[in-house]
């Protein structure tokens, strides 16, 4: 595919790229020709993790650690589990300083009814980045898109729309052409961060109806 000018010469760092949802990520917007680097806790596991997709990719794909990844990219995505959130942001704030910093990241407990949406201090994931990156813009997105779907290399297209929030129309208009990489994915402009929240709680709805239906259900926006 041809990527959108927006991303031209850009580098996309996906910081938890060794988990479901950060690889599927890496994998597709390698897929798509962005270079990229895979963060994980271990260089090690992220050497690995981007050997592994380099084969199907059309861009560069690396691995580091996550402090060297978030200073190797230009537009970085946090797909970390959300009790490693706060830590790992504050340890990066000074590297991802002057970056769009995309957060994917749904705050959820488990119990043995289901899925639930856990409080935020802050009101949700993306406004503590928003609080803890005082030097970055801060997108929300992300959140709905299936990890087993993005990380089948036999899934050509992901059909879903995907929710975009952020305080600046650059930014957000920049994820949503990161979003665009992705076949069959849409991203939909949703508001600024302070609603973020009930967009990053709707994850445990869609949870129920994956183990309900057996799915790997994403959402559409009509009329648009």
């Amino acid at each position: 595919m041809t990527l959108p000018d927006s991303l031209a010469g850009r580098t996309v760092a996906v910081l938890g790229g060794t988990g479901p949802q950060g690889r599927g990520l890496a994998r597709r917007f390698a897929a798509a020709g962005l270079p990229v680097v895979i963060g994980s806790r271990s260089a090690e596991r992220a050497e690995q993790a981007a050997a592994e997709l380099a084969e199907a990719a059309q861009g560069q794909v690396t691995g580091a650690d996550n402090a060297d990844a978030a200073e190797a990219g230009d537009l970085v995505v946090v797909a970390v589990p959300w009790k490693g959130h706060a830590q790992l942001l504050k340890e990066l704030a000074d590297r991802l300083a002057g970056k769009v910093v995309v957060d994917c990241v749904n705050p959820l407990g488990f119990d043995k009814q289901g899925a639930f949406a856990l409080p935020v201090e802050e009101g949700s994931a993306a406004q503590q980045a928003a609080v803890l990156l005082p030097d970055s813009t801060v997108v929300a997105a992300f959140h709905h898109v299936s990890a087993v779907l993005l990380d089948d290399p036999e899934v050509g297209t992901v059909d879903t729309d995907v929710l975009v929030l952020g305080e600046v129309r650059e930014a957000t208009d920049l994820v949503q052409d990161l979003v665009s990489t992705i076949p069959g994915a849409r991203g939909v402009y949703a508001g600024r961060l302070r609603n973020a929240h009930q967009v990053e709680a709707l994850t445990a709805n869609l949870i129920s109806v994956n183990r309900r239906y057996k799915a790997h259900s994403g959402l559409r926006v009509t009329d648009l």
